[in-house]
Parts: C-alpha cells; sequence; structure tokens
C-alpha cells in the first residue's frame, strides 16, 4: 500500500498583488507533492490597479475590476487566511497577524503593494482619502458619489486631488467624468513642475488638453506643507479650500517591513536581489511594490509587478526543490496606457504617444485579457503532482493503525504547552482524554457533541467555527457550557506542520472557549485522511432556578422567531464548485462565528416556550422536532432572513449534500399555494452549520425579543411564522403563506 500523501513544508504568499496571484495560478498548475500553500490577505478581493479608473469612471463592476481570492484559493488548493501582517520574524519562520495567533513558514514572499505617503504632510493622514488600499477609497467614493449624485439642492461639491503621477490624473479624470452631471469643482495640487514627470511631452500635453477641457484646475509647484479639515496650506503660506480630499502622492511602503529588521532602501522598501529573496534570506522573496531590486531599481508600476510574476513563481519552486534559480531583468521603458475618463486613452511610449477612443478600447482589451486568467478558470487541473519536495524527515511508510494514527507526543506537547500560555485559565495544557466534571448538587449537568469536516481551509476560523458550532447545542437548551474535550483529525503531515496546524485549531476554539468561559480540558488528536474537528461540551443551566429551553415545547398561538440568515450549506456547495463570490463566503463565515449565548439568555428572559438550533436538518427538520407532532406552523417564505447570494445559487440548481435527504424526510409535510417562490421554498431545506437559534414564544412577547436579540447584535432577527393547532386526525404539516 502506498504511504498517503504528508506534507513538507509551508510556503506562505502574503499579500493578493499582481506577482502572487500570477505565481499562485503557475503554481496550481504544476503542484508540488508535499507542499501546502497559504495566502495571507487583509480582504477577499485584490483589486487590478489597471482597471480602477474604469470602476471609479463606471465602465466596469466591482467583480469585473477585482480578483476573488478566495474563489482562486479555491480553486488552487491553496489555504486562504483573511489577516493584516503586522511583523515578520525570520529567526523563527514567523508572521504575526492582527488580532489572531502567528503563523509559522518555511518559505515566505511578501507582494503587499504600497500607500501614498501621508506622514510627511501634518494632517494628510487624519483628513485625506489615500488612494491605497484600494478597498478604503473604493468605499469612501461610493459614499461620496451616493451623496452628491442624491442632493435636492444641488449643492457645488468641491473636491481635491493631491498628486501628479498618472494614477492621480486618472483618478480626477475618472470622478470628473462620473460627476459630469453634477455642479461642482476638480482642482489637481502637483507638488512638481509639470504633471505626469517621466512621460512624453506630447502625452503630457494631451492629458493636460483633456484636463482643461473638463474644466478641472491644475496647480503645479504647489506644495501641500499642511492638511486641516477644510484647507489645504501650502508651502509660500497660501490657504486654498477643499471639500473633499484624495491623495496620491509617492508610494511609501508599510511600516512593519523596516520595524522587523528587514533589509531595506532608504524609503524602507524591502531590498530583494535579482532572484527576488532579500538580501540576507534565501527563503525570504519580496516582489511588486513592496520590494526594490537594489540591482535595477524602477518606479513603482503594476506593469512591473506583472512581469515579476513567472519568475517568481518558477524561483520558489526552484528554491523548494533544491535547484538553481533566475535573474529577473525588468524592461526600462514600458507602454503606459491612461485612461482619461470618458472611454478614451493616452499610450506612451519611448516618445511616441496616441490618444483617442480606439486607445481605451485596446487598454480594455489588455485590461479584460489578464482578468480572465483569474475568471476563467480550467475546469481541470492536473490530478498528479509533477514534482516532489526532498524528504526532510524520515523516508515515507504506509501509516500504522496499531498507534491509533495518533498525532506524536513531541508535536502535541509542543502545541498544548503553547497554548497554555496562551489561554492558562482556560487550556490545561495537558492532552489527557478523560476530564472529571463537577456540577453543584440538584443541577443538571448537559453534554453535547459534534464534529465538522473542514469547511473553512483558514485553521484558526474553523476552530472558532467547530467551538461555536459545538456550543450551540447547549445554548439552544438553555445551558451555560463548562467544559470541553476535543476530537482532532489532522491530514498526515510531518510533525512540525502537525504542531503548527494543531495549535491553529486549537487556539480558534480557545479564542471562542475563553470568551464563554468555558475550559478545554483535554481531548484526542490523530491523523488521517482529512481534517475534522469536533467538542463533547458539558455545562449546566444558564438560569439561576435551573430552569431549561425545552425543545419540544412549542404550542398553538407562538409565534416563531428566527435569530439568524440562512443558506450556509447552499453557499459553501456554491464556493467549491467555485461558483460563489468570495464577500459573500466571507459573510456568511462571520455569521457563523456569531454565537448563540446572548440569544439564548434573551429566550429565557422573556419566558420562550421552546427553544432549538438550526444546524444539519435545515430549519424545516428542527422546527418538526420543536413541534413534536402535536402542532402544526405557517410559514411566511418572504420573512426568511437570507444570506447574500444564497437564493440564486438556488435557483442555479446548486445544493448541498444532506439538502435531498432533508426534503426527502421533511418535504411531504409541506402545503404551499403554487405562488410561493420555489427557491425561498428550497432554502427550508438547506443544512446550516453553525446557524442561528428558531425560538417558540407568545405572539405577544415576540416584538420585545425581536427588538432585544437585534439590539444585542443578531440584526436578522425577525418573527417567520407562528405555531398553531394540528387538524386533529391529520398529520402535522407545514403551511407556507405570505
Amino acid at each position: 500500500m502506498d504511504a498517503p500523501a504528508e506534507l513538507h513544508r509551508d510556503l506562505v504568499l502574503v499579500g493578493g498583488g499582481h506577482s502572487h496571484v500570477l505565481a499562485l495560478r503557475m503554481l496550481a498548475m504544476r503542484p508540488i507533492d508535499g507542499l501546502r500553500i497559504t495566502l495571507v490577505s487583509p480582504a477577499s478581493h485584490s483589486p487590478y490597479s489597471g482597471m480602477l479608473p474604469g470602476l471609479v469612471s463606471g465602465h466596469y463592476r466591482f467583480e469585473q475590476s477585482h480578483i476573488d481570492l478566495l474563489r482562486l484559493c479555491q480553486w488552487a488548493g491553496v489555504r486562504f487566511i483573511t489577516a493584516q501582517v503586522t511583523a515578520i520574524d525570520t529567526a523563527a519562520r514567523r508572521l504575526s497577524l492582527a488580532g489572531r495567533p502567528a503563523i509559522s513558514y518555511d518559505v515566505v514572499s511578501l507582494d503587499i503593494g504600497s500607500e501614498p505617503e501621508l506622514d510627511s504632510v501634518p494632517g494628510a493622514r487624519e483628513y485625506a482619502t489615500p488612494v491605497k488600499p484600494v478597498a478604503g477609497l473604493w468605499q469612501r467614493w461610493q459614499a461620496l458619489y451616493e451623496r452628491i449624485a442624491s442632493r435636492g439642492d444641488r449643492e457645488p461639491f468641491h473636491i481635491a486631488v493631491v498628486g501628479g503621477g498618472a494614477g492621480s490624473v486618472e483618478l480626477v479624470l475618472a470622478m470628473s467624468h462620473r460627476l459630469q452631471a453634477q455642479p461642482g469643482q476638480f482642482e489637481l495640487w502637483c507638488a512638481a513642475a509639470e504633471i505626469l514627470p517621466g512621460h512624453s511631452a506630447r502625452a503630457r500635453q494631451s492629458v493636460l488638453s483633456e484636463l482643461q477641457r473638463r474644466g478641472i484646475r491644475v496647480h503645479c509647484d504647489a506644495r501641500i506643507a499642511a492638511v486641516t479639515g477644510s484647507e489645504l496650506v501650502l508651502g509660500d503660506g497660501r490657504r486654498a479650500p477643499y471639500g473633499e480630499l484624495f491623495w496620491c502622492t509617492g508610494a511609501a511602503p508599510a511600516p512593519w517591513i523596516a520595524a522587523s529588521g528587514l533589509a531595506t532602501d532608504e524609503q524602507g522598501f524591502l531590498a530583494v536581489r535579482d532572484t527576488l529573496q532579500a538580501m540576507h534570506d534565501d527563503c525570504l522573496f519580496g516582489a511588486g511594490d513592496i520590494a526594490v531590486q537594489v540591482n535595477h531599481p524602477r518606479p513603482k508600476a503594476g506593469v512591473y509587478a506583472v512581469r515579476q510574476g513567472p519568475l517568481l513563481a518558477y524561483n520558489l519552486r526552484a528554491l523548494l526543490l533544491q535547484k538553481p534559480l533566475r535573474e529577473h531583468r525588468p524592461q526600462r521603458r514600458f507602454l503606459s496606457l491612461i485612461s482619461l475618463g470618458d472611454k478614451r486613452a493616452t499610450a506612451d511610449r519611448s516618445g511616441l504617444s496616441a490618444t483617442g477612443h480606439w486607445v481605451w478600447r485596446w487598454k480594455d482589451r489588455i485590461d479584460r485579457a489578464f482578468m480572465a486568467r483569474f475568471v476563467d478558470l480550467p475546469a481541470v487541473m492536473g490530478a498528479a503532482a509533477s514534482d516532489s519536495l526532498p524528504r526532510l524527515q524520515r523516508p515515507a511508510q504506509a501509516v500504522c493503525g496499531g498507534c491509533g494514527a495518533k498525532v506524536g507526543a513531541d508535536a502535541l506537547g509542543a502545541a498544548l504547552s503553547q497554548l497554555h500560555l496562551d489561554y492558562p485559565q482556560h487550556c490545561s495544557g495537558g492532552g489527557d482524554d478523560a476530564a472529571a466534571l463537577s456540577a453543584p448538587p440538584g443541577v443538571a449537568l448537559l453534554q453535547s457533541l459534534d464534529v465538522l469536516r473542514e469547511l473553512v481551509p483558514d485553521p484558526w476560523l474553523m476552530g472558532r467555527i467547530a467551538a461555536q458550532h459545538a456550543l450551540s447545542d447547549l445554548y439552544a437548551c438553555g445551558a451555560r457550557p463548562l467544559s470541553a474535550l476535543a476530537a482532532v483529525t489532522l491530514p498526515y503531515a510531518s510533525p512540525s506542520i502537525l504542531q503548527r496546524e494543531l495549535q491553529q485549531l486549537l487556539a480558534g476554539a480557545l479564542h471562542e472557549f475563553a470568551a464563554a468561559d468555558c475550559q478545554l480540558a483535554g481531548g484526542h488528536s490523530m491523523q488521517g485522511g482529512e481534517l475534522s474537528i469536533g467538542f463533547v461540551v458539558n455545562g449546566v443551566p444558564m438560569a439561576g432556578d435551573g430552569k431549561l429551553l425545552p425543545k419540544a415545547g412549542a404550542q398553538p398561538g407562538d409565534a416563531l422567531v428566527l435569530t439568524k440568515a440562512l443558506g450556509t450549506g447552499v453557499l459553501f456547495a456554491a464556493h467549491m464548485q467555485l461558483a460563489a463570490d468570495g464577500r459573500d463566503v466571507t459573510a456568511a463565515t462571520d455569521a457563523m462565528l456569531q454565537g448563540n449565548a446572548a440569544a439564548a439568555g434573551l429566550a429565557l428572559a422573556h419566558g420562550a416556550s421552546a427553544c432549538t438550533d438550526i444546524t444539519g436538518f435545515g430549519l424545516l427538520g428542527h422546527l418538526l422536532e420543536m413541534l413534536a407532532g402535536t402542532c402544526s406552523a405557517r410559514l411566511s417564505p418572504s420573512q426568511l432572513p437570507v444570506l447574500d447570494g444564497v437564493l440564486g445559487h438556488i435557483r442555479a440548481g446548486i445544493e448541498s449534500t444532506m439538502h435531498a435527504a432533508n426534503e426527502r424526510s421533511a418535504g411531504p409535510l409541506l402545503q404551499y399555494p403554487a405562488a410561493v417562490d420555489a427557491a425561498r421554498r428550497q432554502l427550508l431545506f438547506d443544512p446550516q452549520t453553525s446557524g442561528g437559534l428558531l425560538i417558540a414564544i407568545s405572539s405577544g412577547r415576540a416584538p420585545g425579543l425581536c427588538e432585544a436579540l437585534r439590539a444585542s447584535g443578531y440584526t436578522k432577527a425577525r418573527v417567520i411564522g407562528e405555531v398553531v393547532e394540528a387538524v386533529p386526525g391529520e398529520a402535522v404539516s407545514i403551511q407556507l403563506a405570505d
């Protein structure tokens, strides 16, 4: 029997820049056996800089101009972690992340871009909207556009843009085009003697003519010395008023690069060799705007990052496979295509320039072709890895069953020891399989077990979701947790990777257990074909009088209140098929991380009749448990709270694996007119992970409960139906009507 595939090395890509998305795609097309790749980025979507002006102008939609990193990683079999890196420890090979535990790496690459230089001008960081990160710019621009476009009094706007390069010119022209029907004024403030330094005189004149045609005032030799909430203070003491301010000056690096002790240039950008490796660290690579090739410095431009992508992929592969690396020679000149706002553009290269609609169409074809690489992903990748990592451990051997395929004591002990330091009150630090339980005399002790397969590739998030999913059974009973035992199966890997994975998983779980004052007392870990994580949780009644929330206590006349939106089952099924938008998947993950403790406490406080949590059997299956064969119910499908994107996927025929079984079990009990929306009806069968609570409560108390739930953060909470008398002699039924 062949040995199971084992993971031996961790490659971490920090940032979803142009170089990284190209390198990731190339590495996925030729997998390396034994390599695990992780992409760390603060957002699910990465903007393509070439289409940003068209996005602001209104020529492109968000989806057309952004790369869906979650979808790309799902296709590539790459872990995606939504986080902001704050530091790197190259000695320990560890990345610090904001708001969550650090992650380790064997090889790391940085492609995090740059940001406008703000700190040299007092007030700029406080009052200006920087062009980067693009996510912040886009949100601010959308809000500004909607506010200006909706003004009833037609109050003129006054927008100032600080900069003078191609980015600032494109931005001000794009905004001018979008707001051309609104009264107002644009001004471009440039510290240099002329705009577009480095471009030809003919290209510069074409752009100046367009700025003049649109009535955009251009101020050159105008250095900004300070910014207030309403004025620009110039170096010569003059003051210029503005209404909104956008900042698009020279690029600046993330401060943590230099603060981490990495070799940098004078400005703080990561210094790299021609192999794109850091100056003194072969296992650290840099590409895109954050890096500077010391032998071949170039301006910060997306075209250089795109050209670096293939070589970065080659050299990452070569380093991992212990083969010679290649050197990158960036071109000195490149074709510059400057958008003019109204589907015209100026081309400039080597002193030759042209302007017109045809140039924009040319640029549009180039940009769309680049984006198509990440939209039209191959349906099937090569099943077999083309290369294998050099063996770093003992020779591969079939994992035997005599040891229970347990995680080794060294990896297990190291992970638990660190977790005990991080959570001294809620992690014993031992790996006991059994733990003593105690409850006050006469108080019921409740116990529940839940296990999940890997749903999200981020182990810290997976640990958090699994913990909340397990605790939800206690909360649905009106109980508070006391302790938990873990059951973890990790994919076959080297001891170092097993330790990293276990530590991340349990750190995520402890993040939730500590918030609930629940002790992780021990558990069992083993290796297997795929990751799974679950918990036995124990608890006692929340209420001082020992009262619990019954599952089967619904009474005729009760209103049915649902606390969270539905759709995680179909949404993650769509994600597996590369059909879901990364923003929708992120929102669903956030929903799963919202615990049910507060909702259960409010249900008790408001005198609920019955309660259950919505999990694998879907809303309808769990509602039937609540009715217990003695009552019927009437539901309003239009009132069901639904996660974004879900109904579209249902209408496209996508459903979770357990959907059909749920429909076979509960579907025959449904009664509904033909007018009921079919997608919302199918939503009743969708299995949920860490779903909300379904609460039965007297109709007079339901409005107060809903108001309290929404005030506590359950913004989707609402009444979705009512419990009614069952027809004598007939089976329980669920009526759908709006």
